[in-house]
């Protein structure tokens, strides 16, 4: 076991035993809602699930990110993270504003079209992200001072509560999506009170940041985490755009990709750590460190993706239909596809990293654009619904994946020291302290 720990960066445990939580809560939450509503409404809650965690994470992760990238550098040179988190949370606001404004104003199209005339569900999908702005802002800065048990610790109590809330919704009898979809703005919200302290403890003052260290590189950021969860999340949506009536496929769809990416809920264990791991090797000029942190890390997603495809062709089937009451419209075959895409998607979040961390935010971008572009060419072929979307997971990865393996390959030149941004940003905090 201590030989296992040190293939993985310092704070994977402990985030990962958060993490394992709220994993755990996502598969209770889809389990109990697909037995207590119709196929219908748990329809409309995948396709609002499917966009909470497309959109809400590929928009804010980019800010916990870069805030954790910033407060990490700062942290060598002992200076507090307040400028940083003041920077971000602006961010997180403004990009939130500009959500809400655009779900506000597509009120009628997203309820017609996507959930069956249901507005309310409109409604907890803005909930739903303004809780995602607030957590992942608080993210950053617990990520970015290693403090990886508070961190574990905010996604343990979210998973935590979805359990306990789901639960009696399923004991009450609740069959309405509505309630299903409220946890995921309550959860997140009580469990960033939860880690508040040690945030209000650690966040010092200071000079302003100056908006340069976060937003250089967050608008290319963005747009990477955004298609990668377009690649890994788009396909129920498809399904329901495709095939507006076959609302089994669309719930049996996102059941088996929720079994499918139990290794990702893993990896998100490591990841919280690995991009301060690779960033602190590369602004040390490092190779060794960066690369030796960089194949372990492929070495321990390999092995993760391998394991989980083995489980879900076998077992997959059959626990669709047990666990969460699916329709049996998916086989093996299916399975096997959605495992390579889950398997190829590993090594592309792996290697989006070590791009992030040498600050190549341009080529992280180019990948996930040629693997978006991938995916549409292969859902818009003519073939059944179901596989297109299958397909078109498993081709995207692989083209994401590929295209950086050969990014990074290309890259000769020495791994760089922080921009000028982030340099103003460790200067400016510094000369604010003297002051």
């Amino acid at each position: 076991m201590r030989r296992l720990l040190a293939l993985v960066p310092p704070g994977t445990v402990a985030v990962g035993a958060g993490l394992a939580l709220l994993g755990l809560a996502s598969y209770v939450h889809l389990a109990v809602a697909g037995h207590s509503l119709t196929e219908a409404d748990y329809s409309s809650l995948s396709v609002l699930w499917s966009i909470v965690f497309t959109v809400g994470i590929g928009v804010f992760i980019p800010v916990e990110q870069e805030v954790a990238r910033v407060v990490a550098a700062r942290r060598t040179q002992g200076l507090p993270p307040g400028p940083v988190l003041a920077r971000g949370a602006a961010l997180a606001a403004a990009v939130l504003a500009v959500m809400v404004l655009a779900t506000v104003a597509g009120y009628r199209v997203l309820a017609d079209r996507l959930f069956a005339g249901d507005g309310d569900l409109v409604l907890v999908l803005i909930g739903s992200l303004v809780a995602m702005a607030i957590a992942y802002t608080t993210r950053g800065v617990l990520s970015g001072l290693s403090l990886f048990p508070w961190y574990g610790g905010q996604l343990g109590v979210d998973g935590g509560l979805r359990i306990v809330m789901v639960a009696l919704l399923g004991l009450a009898g609740v069959s309405s999506p509505l309630w299903y979809g409220v946890v995921l703005v309550i959860a997140p919200l009580a469990s960033v009170l939860f880690t508040l302290p040690p945030v209000l403890r650690a966040v010092g003052g200071g000079a302003p940041v100056p908006w340069g260290a976060l937003v250089r590189g967050l608008g290319l950021l963005t747009v990477s985490s955004l298609l990668s969860q377009v690649v890994v999340n788009v396909g129920v949506i498809n399904v329901r755009l495709l095939a507006p009536d076959d609302v089994a496929t669309a719930g049996a769809l996102l059941s088996a990709l929720v079994l499918v990416r139990i290794p990702l809920f893993v990896f998100g264990s490591m990841q919280a750590s690995l991009l301060p791991g690779l960033a602190a090797t590369a602004t040390t000029g490092d190779r060794a460190a960066f690369h030796g942190l960089l194949r372990r890390s492929l070495g321990v997603v390999t092995a993760l993706g391998l394991i989980g495809a083995v489980g879900a062709v076998l077992l997959g089937p059959w626990l669709v239909g047990a666990l969460f009451d699916a329709p049996d419209v998916l086989d093996q075959v299916d399975f096997g596809w959605l495992a390579a895409g889950t398997l190829a998607y590993l090594w592309a979040m792996v290697l989006g990293q070590a791009l992030l961390a040498l600050n190549r935010h341009r080529a992280q971008a180019a990948a996930w654009t040629l693997g978006v572009v991938a995916l549409l060419a292969v859902t818009l072929a003519p073939a059944p619904v179901a596989l297109r979307v299958e397909l078109a997971y498993a081709v995207g990865s692989v083209v994401v994946a590929g295209t950086m393996a050969l990014l990074l390959r290309g890259g000769t030149r020495p791994v760089p020291t922080p921009a000028r941004p982030l340099d103003d940003a460790v200067a400016t905090g510094v000369s604010g302290g003297i002051r």
